[in-house]
């Protein structure tokens, strides 16, 4: 008879110097993505969600404003909008500031955040250290835009493209049958599929030019795979068509881009200010890389040089694109950093597994830093927190007295709270919100005259406006107070509330 061997006792895994860095990253990475959700566009997200879900059917047509009521409407971000309500309504969102919802949208953020910069690390290059710093970095640029809305979404598809893209030039391994399936997907969930073919157009390009100007080096793609991505490339266009507007996606991302009132009205699709230190990471990133690739002896590839270019030429352009070049230049940071220490002879030596003590001290440094992290999310989600945030930036208390008194639209209210009064006040069809594309130039610029007292009363009349919600020191209210015909029935310091005289 043979002995059989007695079970063995569960052991716990050696948490190495590596495996502890790479957790400790990640960890404070989500910490770092969970913020309070304050963003004005959230809310009409999550309203037009909660009509999907109830009427089971992705709108056609505009339900929401005055100004466009009834008029076609591209609802890009449907797919991403049933996630968000699924987030919001299972953590108790109940549409009061600061409620369990709130949790629900903070947690939706981060762990999309988290897993785009888990895609971002793995095609890094170097020691784990290296590897850290340049996530973090890339992180800190990304995060300006981070916020609950369908865009997440985009920021962890584009690093997925990129990495299958990595893995074909710089790996040898091929999964470039992935992208048309994730475009499908990606165009039902955000407009910023667009990103997506930037990467492919821009990887197609650049290895064209290497296999032109640079053949000898080991990690040019062959004709034979160009050939390959040109065709996942036309067969992932070709995919865009399976969505509720189909070929109408196809050509909604130049539609939006060339609104002229976005770079007049809306902070994220200008240039950016960099006496903000919040776009310093993007010139140290920026600077960093040419830096790098001119002190280290590896050569630039062509790829790499013309998706850094491109994208760090959107992201002047508009600020919205920190995020995409964030993705882009942390690789190409890491690799010439790398070949920069290694040129130096720099290189950390192989660490042994930790053993004993020092295991186990590993373990409590990790118990350590998510009990912090933990504390971190506790206090940017606490509902006192979330709510005090919430006030302090949207105008809660006037809708509070627009729900209570229920006084007589049409309402023409401020674009930057279009969003949130969409959902807090849904009795009222607002007058602009965020989704320029339905309004254009035409409506945009009719605002901006209005709420800056230009040719108001035309645009009062044509409308019927008997209701005003803005800013309570926008020029619109310094007139209105002054005008017999309107009387200021609400103010606090953020916003003001006008009712028409009744005559």
């Amino acid at each position: 008879m043979s002995a059989t061997r007695p079970p063995q006792a569960f052991r716990i895994p050696p948490l190495t110097t590596q495996r502890l860095m790479i957790a400790i990253l990640f960890v404070l990475l989500f910490a770092m993505a969970v913020r309070a959700p304050v963003d004005t566009d959230t809310w009409w997200h999550l309203r037009s969600g909660d009509l999907i879900l109830s009427q089971h059917s992705v709108p056609q047509t505009d339900p929401f404003s005055l100004t466009r009521g009834g008029q076609p409407w591209i609802d890009q971000s449907w797919l991403s909008q049933i996630v968000m309500v699924a987030f919001y309504r299972g953590f108790g969102g109940t549409g009061q500031p600061g409620d369990g919802g709130s949790v629900g949208l903070a947690i939706y953020t981060a762990l999309l955040a988290t897993a785009g910069m888990v895609f971002v690390f793995l095609m890094c290059e170097g020691n784990v250290y290296l590897r850290a710093f340049v996530a973090v970095l890339s992180a800190t640029t990304a995060a300006v835009f981070w916020s609950p809305r369908p865009q997440m979404m985009s920021f962890l598809l584009s690093t997925i493209v990129l990495y299958l893209l990595y893995l074909h030039k710089r790996k040898r391994i091929d999964r470039l049958w992935l992208i048309p399936p994730l475009m499908i997907l990606w165009v039902n969930l955000h407009s910023g599929f667009a990103i997506g073919f930037i990467f492919l157009f821009g990887s197609i390009a650049g290895e064209v030019l290497g296999n032109i100007f640079n053949r000898s080096d080991p990690n040019v793609v062959s004709w034979v795979d160009i050939r390959k991505l040109v065709l996942v490339t036309v067969i992932a266009a070709a995919m865009l068509v399976i969505n509720p507007y189909t070929t109408q996606m196809l050509t909604y991302p130049f539609k939006t881009a060339g609104i002229g009132a976005l770079q007049q009205s809306i902070q994220e699709w200008q240039s950016p200010n960099f006496h903000g230190v919040e776009t310093w990471p993007f010139l140290v990133m920026l600077f960093g890389i040419l830096a790098a690739a001119g002190l280290s002896k590896r050569g630039l590839d062509w790829t790499d040089l013309i998706l850094t270019c491109g994208t760090a030429f959107m992201a002047l352009i508009w600020q919205r694109n920190f995020a995409v070049f964030a993705v882009v230049a942390a690789p190409v940071l890491a690799r010439h950093l790398d070949a920069l220490l290694e040129n130096a002879g720099l290189r950390l030596a192989k660490s042994r597994p930790p053993r004993g003590t020092l295991a186990a001290l590993n373990w409590v440094i990790l118990g350590i830093v998510i009990v912090g992290a933990l504390f971190k999310v506790f206090v940017a989600v606490n509902p006192r927190t979330v709510t005090q945030a919430q006030t302090d930036i949207l105008p809660v208390r006037a809708v509070h007295y627009l729900n209570l008194n229920n006084p007589p639209g049409p309402l023409f209210n401020t674009y930057n709270w279009g969003g949130f009064l969409m959902f807090a006040a849904p009795a009222y069809p607002v007058f602009v919100d965020g989704r320029t594309d339905l309004y254009d130039d035409a409506i945009l610029t009719e605002w901006r005259a209005a709420i800056t007292g230009n040719n108001w009363q035309h645009t009062f009349d044509l409308y019927g406006i008997r209701l005003v919600v803005i800013e309570q020191n926008a020029p619109l209210a310094v007139i209105l107070r002054g005008d017999p015909a309107w009387r200021e029935s609400y103010k606090d310091d953020q916003a003001a509330v006008f009712e028409k005289v009744a005559t």
